[in-house]
């Protein structure tokens, strides 16, 4: 997994973490953090999140050569 793609899933965490908060507590804590939903650094942040999430679609569909190696059956 190259460092592009691991940032993405970090930051993806980070936004489904604040979604979980949201939905169990109704705290947002990225707008807690940097003042609120409306203002310009938490909308550049949620927009972060969300290119992240675009981003990390492409692991979805792109298996890894880990995985491929192990799949093969190795040769006696």
């Amino acid at each position: 997994m190259s460092g592009l793609q691991r940032t993405a899933l970090a930051i993806l965490v980070i936004g489904g973490l604040d979604w979980g908060l949201m939905g169990f507590f109704q705290y947002d804590l990225i707008g807690a953090v940097f003042g609120g939903q409306g203002a310009a650094i938490s909308r550049i942040i949620f927009g972060i999140v969300g290119l992240s999430a675009l981003y990390c679609l492409t692991l979805l569909f792109k298996p890894s050569e880990e995985l491929e190696t192990d799949a093969e059956p190795t040769p006696r």
